[in-house]
């Protein structure tokens, strides 16, 4: 994310504006509006269906797509980003609304949005990277297993029951199944087989689309009665939305985890999308700018009746390889779907949710990073699996945010573990050959000096490792402890070699230390082990502390010599 993530400091949407439109002329126009275009026939479904699918509805998933889309786009820190509801963003949701209904996602929206404004202000984009990439694996293949079993009602035509989690749902249906109704599983099996087909045929026509017109056209026609999406107010304002007056204040508090996993989704998602879409096109991203502009779309969204939106990876994929240059584009897609809802409202109503569930199993597929899971199998990187798999779980179980918890916290656990096996102490007597060798005036090999090689990071993790490999230093005089090749070393660290420094010092020997990094010194300085030891036994090089002992030497061979 090295691009997207160091900006210049001074790199604000002013700048960004001028840079991005520099050279602007008809011909960027023509392609940001063919691009516009295309997203926004790839975006229709989807927009239906991530509405549905977060628990509330087709008109809220466009109303997100559409003010959304276009505000987000107005304020980002970023030419290519297309916005609007997403799978990953449905899964959290989908817990919120049974929970709490459409006021508890609206509520926890806008308090997420307060959050990612404060995230942009105080500059905190760049810790996102610091997330592990099997982390982000695992909560996205546990997202996808919540869309998917979210869809199993729709798909078999049985009757949800209220409240309860995808999982129980899917329990109940196993233990106690209902009659299924075969027209539904007849129109999803339309729209997954064209989404899988057609693709192989043609990648330039959205095969979700096609599908959902299908399944929509075979429904009307052939008179089945099932479930359908419903009436889609020709407005961008809902009736049902939140108001100032409607918001809940003293219910903010119940909502605030699941306003924490909605910014933390939203930020995560939008950078990651921020990152790809730098790698695809060259242009830099304002990482933090862009949060404030996805705060200010999910603080404005509630107001109008949408759910929580954020940056979508595929159709900001889709916008770039159809040529969209500018943010135009995904205003251009956000016009598209308004005018969809004006001029094809009432065909829109008649789609059937097996059809949207249908999309969003094929979605719920390829959301899985295949990639990056057959990379950490076949390579049998364990601890990749390991944070994978728990990650993925928790997500299912628990919550977004729990489920990132205990995702770092097996990473931490394992990459210390790494670290501390990493370290390496290697140690040896002077080689007197390949002094001489290298034009040192040295005669004599000091059997009482001893040379410690020490390699890797010196932290609360590998300090016991240390420590063992000095048990034996009692029998030199003069230690010699070599840290070219460590990077760093934490405040248990320096209490480990401080230890080894006093322990040597009370027997009357000396230690020398050789190759210290500039932030292995100042933590020397801070710890005090640099006043300890004194600034002269600080030397470039093993061989120059081994000629500063020999110097010593004959220093004292020269005062003890009879006169």
């Amino acid at each position: 994310m090295a691009a997207a993530e160091h900006p210049p400091r001074r790199f604000r949407l002013a700048a960004v504006l001028q840079h991005e439109f520099r050279g602007y002329g008809r011909a960027s126009l023509q392609r940001d509006i063919i691009a516009g275009l295309t997203v926004g026939t790839v975006a229709l479904p989807l927009a239906l269906a991530f509405g549905v699918a977060g628990g509330a509805t087709a008109a809220a998933g466009m109303v997100t797509a559409i003010v959304g889309g276009a505000l987000i786009a107005l304020l980002g820190g970023t030419s290519f980003q297309v916005s609007g509801p997403t799978g990953a963003m449905s899964a959290v949701l989908i817990v919120l609304a049974q929970r709490y209904g459409l006021s508890g996602i609206w509520v926890a929206g806008m308090l997420a949005g307060v959050m990612l404004i404060l995230l942009g202000i105080f500059r905190l984009g760049r810790y996102i990277a610091f997330i592990p990439s099997p982390v982000i694996t695992g909560f996205t293949s546990g997202i996808a297993l919540i869309i998917a079993l979210g869809q199993i009602d729709n798909v078999l035509g049985v009757a949800p029951r209220p409240g309860e989690a995808a999982i129980d749902r899917l329990w109940h249906l196993l233990t106690e199944p209902p009659p299924l109704d075969w027209h539904a599983m007849v129109i999803a099996a339309i729209v997954i087989m064209t989404m899988l087909i057609l693709p192989r045929i043609r990648r330039d026509i959205p095969a979700s689309l096609i599908g959902i017109i299908a399944a929509t056209t075979v429904t009307v026609a052939a008179g089945w009665q099932v479930a359908r999406i419903g009436t889609i107010p020709q407005t961008i304002i809902l009736d049902e939305r939140l108001t100032f007056a409607t918001i809940p204040w003293a219910a903010l508090r119940d909502v605030l985890p699941a306003a924490v996993s909605i910014a933390a989704l939203g930020a995560i998602e939008s950078l990651l999308c921020g990152a790809v879409g730098s790698t695809m096109t060259g242009a830099p991203m304002d990482s933090n700018q862009e949060l404030i502009a996805q705060g200010v779309g999910n603080l404005v969204l509630p107001f109008v009746g949408g759910v929580p939106a954020t940056a979508a990876i595929a159709r900001t994929s889709v916008a770039i390889k159809s040529g969209g240059a500018t943010r135009i584009t995904s205003i251009v897609h956000a016009a598209l779907l308004f005018v969809s809802v004006i001029a094809i409202g009432p065909w829109i109503s008649q789609i059937p949710l097996a059809a949207l569930g249908g999309v969003l199993l094929v979605t719920a597929w390829r959301m899985n990073e295949w990639d990056s899971i057959m990379f950490f199998a076949r390579r049998r990187i364990g601890h990749a699996l390991a944070g994978m798999l728990v990650t993925m779980l928790a997500t299912v179980a628990l919550d977004l945010t729990q489920a990132i918890l205990i995702g770092l916290a097996i990473s931490a656990v394992m990459y210390v573990r790494q670290s501390a096996g990493s370290v390496d102490v290697r140690r040896e007597g002077i080689d007197l050959a390949r002094m001489q060798a290298q034009g040192h005036q040295l005669e004599i090999a000091h059997p009482d000096v001893h040379v410690y090689y020490l390699t890797g990071p010196i932290f609360f993790g590998s300090v016991h490792a240390v420590l063992e490999a000095f048990t034996d230093a009692d029998a030199y005089r003069v230690l010699v402890i070599s840290m070219r090749g460590v990077p760093m070393v934490d405040v248990m660290g320096a209490q480990a070699l401080t230890q080894i420094v006093e322990r040597q010092q009370r027997r009357g020997g000396l230690v020398f230390f050789s190759g210290v990094q500039p932030a292995v010194r100042q933590q020397f300085e801070r710890t005090g082990l640099l006043a300890l030891i004194g600034e002269d036994r600080v030397v470039w090089s093993a061989d120059r502390a081994i000629m500063a002992v020999d110097a010593l030497y004959r220093r004292e061979a020269a005062a003890d010599a009879p006169r």
